[in-house]
Formats: structure tokens, C-alpha cells, sequence
């Protein structure tokens, strides 16, 4: 990973805090599931360049490790939520089966649905028209990502036509009942569309909701606001444009500590798609493992032996604490 100058006190601040104090919270209650780095988009701001090349074994769940993963998630009870992520999760051909198990188990699964996906079709004629009433069927949450309520904001970063898709997806979802019925929550994702923070989310939230229910007839229940982390794809955007540096600068000089107990890290515990543990997404993005479980993987461990571990940090970590902060589940503060 490219390193880049940072003020000195500010970047000492954060890893003196961060290496030796920040660690796990002593009950793990989720597990966040990469299913599989396919997908039919291949956004700019990806963290983990999914694509529609994604296609190696190692790169998209087998049915042996989702088979393991089931029996785990079983096997402990503790593990209330099941976040499953990707790529674009309904591409893996495991998807339905594991969420029918974790479902079925009373488990709260959660799809962090890309919503061109329900409306794209393969060369191969295969379509994923079944996502909607599959998802409402077993009461699964929907986080669905959507960078921005106008058509040129979405198109640039994540494709022409992808902005019509995104409509044509969420009303789908509507049409099962998505964002209107309590039991069927449809929360969308915001990301800035260049190296800034993102805006209160109170405020965008409201705003997201009146552009689209006024113009597209779309309801949804709130907004979760995301920080672009500097890696990956969107690192070499910025390096390539030449604003790595002062995304860096901005996103320390914005260091809030108030967001630590939020971080997604201290409650979960994030697998790639062969079972290895890692802390968070961004730091399987990176193979930054989970710190002494470097060689292990999901059904190697309890979910007691994961609390209280000490947590891998980077200089990405300031993508979660700058502002507002930024998590899976939106802001922190």
C-alpha cells in the first residue's frame, strides 16, 4: 500500500490510540459474509474491484466454504446478524441457499444489494428478476447502494445506465413491499462522488427522499452515508489525479474520536470468500488480516475467541473516523 506523508501529531495521535487501545467488544453478534467479488458493475469508488472479470475460484464463495460457514453460524447462537456482501451477493449460486439456512435459523440476514443487479441479464440469458420477492420471502434487509439521487452523479461513477437500472431495481423492491412495510427495510447507501466527505445525513436523507419519491414514486427507509475509503480503485484514482495527498490530509485533519465505539470492527467479524478472518471489508480489500488469526480461518475459531482481540489498523482507518465517521451502517455521531 502506498504510504503517504501525513502531519505528524495528528497521524501519531491516531495509531497510538488505534494500535494499542482499539480492540474488539467482548460479544462479536455479527458476521459480515464476502460472498464474492463478481459483479455486473465495476464502480470507481470499489474497494475491492468487483467487476464482471471476478471469476476465479478464490475470488467467489465454493459450496464447501459455504457449506462450513453455514454449519458454523449454526453452531453459534450468538451470531445474530448475517451481513452478506460482495460483489454483487445474488451472483454467487450459493446465495439463496445460505440465506434460506440463516434465515430458517432466526437469524437477521442483510444483502448489501447492488440494485442494477435485479434488472441485468447475462449472456447467457440468466436473470435476476427472483431477487425482490426472494429477499421479501425470508424478511431479508436490503442495503442497497445508490451514490446519488441524479442521473450524471451515478452514471459517472458507476456507468451509463446504471442510474435508470438503480430506479427500475428499487421500484421493484417497492413492489414487494420494500421501504413501506416495517418488516421489509430498504436502506440506501450514499458515497461522495469525489474526494470529500460526505454530507450530514439527516439532512441528505431528506433530501434523497423528496427527489425520489417526487420523481421516480420511490420509498426506502433511511440513508446510510459512506466515506470513499483511499484504497483499492479508488486510491489509484486518486493517485492518478493527483489527489491522494489532500484526500489524506482532509480525511485526518477531520479525525473524530467520538466514532470509535461506533466502528463496525468492534462488533463483527468480516470472511473473504475462502473463510479467512479479517476484521473489516476494507481490510480484506487490503489482506490485512485479523491480527495472531493470520493462518486461520472462520471454523478454526469461536466467536468468544474473537472478542476483545486487538484490531488491524492502516491509514484507511481514518476513512471511518473523519466526520460523522463512516460504517456499514452509516454515520456514527
Amino acid at each position: 500500500m502506498t504510504q503517504v506523508s501525513l502531519p505528524i501529531a495528528e497521524a501519531d495521535a491516531f495509531h497510538r490510540r488505534f494500535a494499542h487501545e482499539l480492540r474488539a467488544a467482548p460479544r462479536i453478534t455479527t458476521l459480515q459474509i464476502n460472498i464474492g467479488l463478481r459483479c455486473n458493475l465495476a464502480c470507481r469508488h470499489c474497494h475491492v474491484d468487483s467487476s464482471p472479470q471476478r471469476r476465479g475460484d478464490d475470488e467467489n464463495m465454493p459450496p464447501e466454504i459455504a457449506d462450513r460457514v453455514i454449519a458454523w453460524v449454526l453452531e453459534h447462537e450468538q451470531i445474530d446478524t448475517i451481513d452478506i456482501t460482495g460483489g454483487s451477493p445474488e451472483m454467487n449460486p450459493h446465495f439463496r441457499r445460505m440465506v434460506e439456512a440463516f434465515a430458517a435459523a432466526g437469524r437477521h440476514v442483510m444483502d448489501r444489494c447492488n440494485p442494477t443487479i435485479i434488472t441485468h441479464v447475462e449472456k447467457d440469458g440468466t436473470d435476476y428478476a427472483w431477487v425482490p420477492a426472494f429477499l421479501a420471502k425470508h424478511k431479508v434487509e436490503v442495503v442497497a447502494s445508490l451514490p446519488c439521487y441524479t442521473a450524471d452523479n451515478v452514471d459517472k461513477q458507476r456507468g451509463r445506465g446504471s442510474f435508470d437500472a438503480s430506479v427500475q431495481g428499487l421500484l421493484a423492491l417497492n413492489d414487494v413491499g420494500y421501504g413501506t412495510d416495517p418488516d421489509l427495510p430498504l436502506n440506501l447507501v450514499y458515497n461522495p462522488n469525489g474526494p470529500s466527505l460526505p454530507p450530514p445525513q439527516e439532512s441528505l436523507e431528506a433530501d434523497y427522499k423528496r427527489e425520489l419519491r417526487e420523481h421516480f414514486g420511490i420509498a426506502f427507509t433511511s440513508l446510510f452515508t459512506i466515506t470513499n475509503m483511499p484504497i483499492k480503485r479508488w486510491r489509484r484514482d486518486l493517485e492518478q489525479s493527483g489527489k491522494l495527498e489532500t484526500y489524506m490530509d482532509k480525511l485526518v485533519h477531520a479525525y473524530n474520536p467520538d466514532t470509535i465505539n461506533g466502528l463496525m470492527c468492534r462488533h463483527q467479524v468480516h470472511i473473504d470468500p475462502l473463510g479467512r478472518l479479517f476484521d473489516c471489508d476494507f481490510n480484506h480489500a487490503l489482506d490485512l488480516r485479523t491480527p495472531g488469526r493470520e493462518t486461520q480461518h472462520l471454523w478454526d475459531v469461536t466467536p468468544d475467541d474473537l472478542a476483545d482481540r486487538v484490531i488491524a489498523t492502516a491509514d484507511h482507518c481514518y476513512g471511518c473516523t473523519a466526520g460523522a465517521g463512516s460504517s456499514c451502517g452509516g454515520a456514527l455521531v
